[in-house]
């Protein structure tokens, strides 16, 4: 079947525009790695656009040469994997009853539910009930209130809705209970959902921040978000004012290259889960 012109075009236009759009997203990114790549005489010049001016790596010698910033990763890589596997492990268990007829008060749970979403707690209110739990300053502040999100329950939720119920009932009369027609059957069936919800807990982790404001003081427990702030607002007292003019990097490849460390690792792992999570990012788009 032949594309008409129309449509030609509406395709090259779509291509044009995604292609700017996301340019205007890498562009950031490529600008602060060259800005850490360069030497503190072109950073501070204004010289440094998207390659690196007199190329330099002293800066990231600096910053990987930190112990509380390897710290600071790893705080971020246990609550990421806990967070991400127990929040997908919770929302699997509370998303599937919510699909079934026999569950008489699913419609009172999914609206209580959805009061969540739209009323937020009160910041006060919300800080004294987790920090009575013993939560302040333990690093499962930073996981146990974000392990399920509405918003991913729901995508779960339509989508066990969408399969098949005839392989449920195979599996009954095969003798397997819910427990294991969950995690046979209705789990290997979901990856694309699963992958989506994911990678959007695994981002949510791994940026967690509000969370960290709220309850960490102990700098031991920073995740890298605060140690990023901590670059930030106090990264000229963490050179030695007294050696700041033989130094080959300034504050502002540090910060460069700190931000760096914190966003690549979840670029890394998007291409892996792609193919998956495009198809889940569509869910309920059609319905049959």
């Amino acid at each position: 079947m032949k594309t008409g012109l129309g449509e030609r075009i509406f395709s090259g236009a779509n291509y044009i525009v995604l292609t700017l759009l996301s340019l205007t997203m890498l562009l950031p990114i490529v600008h602060v790695a060259a800005i850490s790549l360069s030497s503190k005489v072109s950073a501070e010049g204004g010289l440094v656009f998207l390659w690196p001016v007199d190329f330099n790596v002293s800066a990231w010698n600096y910053i990987l040469g930190r112990t509380d910033l390897w710290q600071s990763f790893g705080v971020n890589v246990f609550v990421t994997i806990v967070g991400t596997v127990g929040g997908l492990i919770l929302t699997c268990l509370m998303a599937y009853p919510l699909t079934k007829k026999a569950f008489v008060i699913r419609k009172i749970v999914l609206l209580g539910v959805i009061v969540t979403m739209i009323f937020k707690p009160p910041m006060i209110p919300y800080f004294l009930v987790l920090k009575s739990y013993g939560l302040y300053n333990s690093i499962f502040a930073l996981i146990i209130p974000s392990f399920i999100d509405v918003f991913n329950l729901m995508l779960v939720v339509t989508f066990f809705r969408q399969l098949p119920y005839e392989l449920e009932e195979a599996a009954i009369m095969d003798g397997a209970h819910a427990y294991q027609i969950l995690l046979k059957v209705v789990m290997p069936l979901s990856k694309p959902v699963l992958a989506t919800i994911g990678l959007f807990m695994a981002v949510t982790y791994w940026n967690i921040f509000y969370h960290a404001v709220l309850f960490i003081t102990d700098k031991k427990l920073y995740p890298l978000q605060l140690k990023l702030r901590e670059f930030i607002t106090q990264s000229d007292s963490l050179i030695d004012m007294r050696s700041i003019g033989t130094l080959e990097y300034n504050t502002q490849t540090i910060e460069s290259a700190a931000i760096i460390i914190a966003t690549l690792p979840i670029i890394l792992v998007y291409p892996f889960i792609q193919k998956h999570f495009v198809k889940g990012a569509t869910l309920g788009a059609v319905k049959e």
